[in-house]
């Protein structure tokens, strides 16, 4: 059996491509619609960096519902199916905020997982390049 499309491009919540310049970019890029990385860290980095820099401090988006919402909308996916998955997963209530990224990180941790889980399924998740994702994009505070 193939491995999901995220987990091959080293990119577990299927970054789209664009004129980003992403740390850790693999140098061939022959997926035409998703950024393909050198490793899962790298893959989680900007996940990470997406969620807690972007989303989080430059757009405002402060619970699991706003940020699917821009994350997958609802043009490409049954976003409020991914809204109340990414939920169950975490225990955590779409509309709560969640927290500054620095003071609950585990928070963000969880709601990237389960956003990985939603996009490349259950088995194919590698929890220590996630940790270690995280930790490089800390490193980039």
């Amino acid at each position: 059996m193939s491995l999901p499309r995220g987990i091959r491009n080293n990119n577990p919540l299927n970054i789209r491509r664009s004129k980003d310049q992403w740390k850790g970019l693999s140098d061939q890029q022959n997926d035409r619609s998703f950024f393909q990385f050198k490793s899962l860290e790298w893959g989680w980095r900007a996940a990470f960096y997406l969620l807690t820099r972007t989303y989080y401090h430059k757009y405002r988006l402060y619970t699991i519902r706003a940020i699917i919402r821009r994350w997958a909308p609802a043009c490409e996916n049954n976003t409020e199916a991914y809204i109340q998955n990414v939920a169950r997963l975490t225990g955590i209530d779409p509309d709560k905020p969640l927290g500054i990224p620095s003071e609950s990180p585990s928070v963000w941790m969880m709601v990237g997982v389960a956003m990985a889980i939603q996009e490349n399924g259950l088995t194919s998740i590698d929890y220590f390049a996630m940790l270690r994702g995280w930790e490089l994009c800390r490193q980039d505070v």
